[in-house]
């Protein structure tokens, strides 16, 4: 019988990462991983509605860096960066309230996501604001997953809407494939988000698959050498 897995975590180590890398952390694990959870949330809550792809972490034996993937990078750099001070203000001040220790060395990064349509917590991201602006579901479903389809290294998506649609007494879900999407294939560049759209009659669940095609050895190889001048 086939077991339900999240997209994500069923390839890491195969063609996916940890999005927590840490270099000689020693005994304060728990410590660590407390600090790194309570953090994603609160920058994930913070950042919502500035297109956000993920938050990846670095933690070395006293340094921290916080690299926040993002098709408009505009929107958390602010003019002259003064949207990025306020952001390290709090993140300070969110530290301080959880009680997780700051490191000697903290950064943060922001890096640009090139292809937003192939990311699917942007695309899901997309779904939300247009369900949150009142369009029609269908519409809203449909437009998002043709402008995806349209993105060339995309090759399957699928769309899944629950919850109280179009303002209706009963709960229900609507699903909008196009394209293939090979769960159970390793080497299947699956990417896999889940959002909220916040209504008045109530939220809206939402989630998005993405299939990039398949990734093989030789291609990451590729991509992890270094370029040559």
């Amino acid at each position: 019988m086939s077991h339900t897995v999240h997209p994500y975590s069923h390839r890491i180590g195969i063609i996916r990462d940890w999005k927590s890398r840490w270099f000689a952390v020693g005994e304060g694990y728990k410590d660590a991983l407390r600090g790194d959870v309570l953090l994603r949330q609160y920058l994930t809550k913070r950042l919502r509605g500035m297109y956000v792809s993920g938050i990846d972490m670095e933690r070395g034996n006293n340094s921290l860096r916080v690299v926040i993937r993002t098709s408009r990078p505009g929107l958390v750099i602010g003019r002259s960066g003064d949207h990025m001070n306020k952001l390290r203000a709090d993140i300070d001040k969110a530290m301080r309230r959880f009680k997780i220790a700051k490191p000697a060395s903290f950064k943060v990064d922001v890096e640009e996501v090139r292809v937003p349509e192939a990311d699917a917590a942007i695309v899901a991201a997309m779904v939300a604001e247009g369900l949150e602006r009142r369009m029609p579901f269908r519409r809203v479903m449909k437009q998002t997953i043709d402008k995806v389809m349209t993105t060339r290294e995309v090759k399957g998506a699928r769309i899944v809407l629950s919850g109280r649609l179009g303002g209706a007494e009963m709960s229900r879900t609507e699903d909008l494939k196009r394209g293939g999407i090979p769960l159970q294939t390793f080497r299947a560049d699956i990417d896999f988000a889940r959002e909220r759209a916040h209504l008045p009659y109530g939220d809206i669940g939402i989630k998005v698959w993405i299939y990039r095609g398949e990734v093989f050895e030789k291609d990451a190889a590729v991509k992890k050498a270094p370029a040559r001048n």
